[in-house]
């Protein structure tokens, strides 16, 4: 689905991938504007959690372009491969990018403070003295600077997730990338992960989210894409689309989710 915003944090174009035979996306063409909250949903195995993926890069493209805030990161090519920008350069993109998975993917030898800072003096090779207030002021924005010294198994799902959001967030990044954030959650501690990730979007953080929450993404989306079958199927305002889905898939999927 294309789009004429000049402000676009994220272009993607034609982006094809495959793992061995099969292709899981088919020429997903987005845009992205500055300060849009949008929800990818769809069936699982549609491609949308491996569209996210290679967004930043944890996933290479076989063919396609993807722009961050105007830089390139992969470009199409002559001999119809996607060419990369240099190893530096990705690494300096992608980090304009944070993201969040399923599965906290928090290191369990350090407290939730060391979690926080590690990739701030590590990558960005800030001062502790620094770094330390910079997270005190992210866990009280999740709610969780109390946990500040506990390691995280001694906290919920929910908290977990909340420190990772807290540790994206800590390298200052422009976008956000959900990929099923409450999905390995107990209902009754989805809510707070999602009242964290609703406040971004009050803050006008530009997000991608991979959800299965319906509501969530009916209320707090500016706009939702439908993937299925690695294609975008519909591309529409939340309210629209939730509304009056035009495709029949969509109306299929939305049918049995709601």
């Amino acid at each position: 689905m294309r789009s004429t915003m000049v402000d676009a944090m994220i272009r993607a174009r034609g982006i094809h991938k495959r793992f061995g035979v099969v292709e899981v996306l088919r020429g997903v063409s987005l845009d992205v504007g500055k300060g849009e909250v949008l929800a990818i949903i769809g069936p699982s195995g549609s491609g949308k959690s491996t569209f996210l993926r290679c967004l930043n890069h944890l996933e290479t493209i076989d063919r396609g372009r993807i722009e961050i805030a105007g830089e390139t990161l992969a470009s199409d090519e002559v001999d119809a491969r996607s060419r990369y920008a240099p190893d530096a350069d990705s690494r300096r993109i992608c980090r304009r990018m944070g993201m969040v998975f399923q599965h906290f993917n928090l290191f369990p030898h350090l407290t939730v403070l060391q979690n926080i800072i590690e990739a701030p003096l590590t990558v960005k090779r800030l001062r502790r003295q620094e770094a330390i207030p910079q997270a005190e002021a992210l866990l009280r924005k999740v709610g969780l600077l109390e946990q500040r010294d506990s390691y995280p198994s001694r906290l919920s799902g929910g908290q977990q997730q909340r420190v990772a959001i807290a540790r994206a967030l800590a390298m200052a990044p422009d976008i956000m990338l959900f990929d099923e954030p409450t999905s390995a959650l107990d209902p009754e501690l989805t809510g707070e992960v999602l009242r964290t990730i609703r406040e971004l979007a009050e803050e006008r953080m530009t997000m991608l989210v991979v959800t299965h929450e319906m509501a969530f993404a009916r209320e707090v989306a500016s706009r939702v894409v439908f993937m299925d079958g690695g294609e975008i199927v519909e591309a529409r305002p939340a309210r629209d689309l939730f509304a009056a889905p035009e495709h029949p898939r969509t109306r299929a999927f939305l049918e049995n989710m709601l």
